[in-house]
């Protein structure tokens, strides 16, 4: 009875979790592509980076929400203080695990199903990264002049030639 308890638990907080990651990765999405049609032209490279620290910000608080469900659930059940039940969401959402602190043996389960959680957490925040790199990369080529941008169809002989 104790494990399908942990397992109804931990597909909450797994649910949860993807949820609140889809929303943000929802909203950030809705933002870029409102950003994005505004500033068509002046994204240069430091607006660039700037635009990735903003991303990378708002992503990184996420990942702190996140590991704040699964603190509240620590905080309620398992430890008597905050900065425990916090210690060990982070250290077990980002796959740390240091083992300093552990579950009781009725949620000890717990601890891996949210460092899997957080593995795909991340990874889905990471394809959003690549993403809009992607599209930096690819808006900055569209705006070199025609001379500038490399052409694959040339030799590296023709390309020594001409230069």
């Amino acid at each position: 009875m104790a494990f399908i308890v942990q397992a109804g638990v931990a597909v909450l907080l797994v649910m949860l979790t993807l949820t609140f990651q889809s929303t943000a990765m929802a909203a950030l999405i809705h933002w870029a592509r409102a950003h994005f049609a505004r500033a068509a032209r002046r994204i240069g490279p430091l607006h660039s980076a700037l635009l990735l620290v903003r991303f990378s910000g708002v992503i990184f608080v996420s990942h702190i929400f996140q590991a704040l469900l699964w603190a509240s659930f620590y905080r309620w059940k398992c430890f008597r203080s905050w900065e425990s039940a916090f210690y060990f969401s982070t250290a077990s959402y980002s796959t740390v695990g240091y083992g300093d602190i552990v579950l009781s043996e009725k949620w000890r389960n717990l601890g891996p199903v949210e460092s899997v959680t957080g593995v795909l957490m991340c990874g889905l925040s990471v394809s959003l990264l690549f993403a809009i790199v992607t599209f930096l990369v690819q808006h900055q080529e569209r705006l070199l002049p025609d001379a500038a941008k490399p052409n694959p169809a040339k030799t590296e002989e023709e390309v020594l030639i001409n230069h």
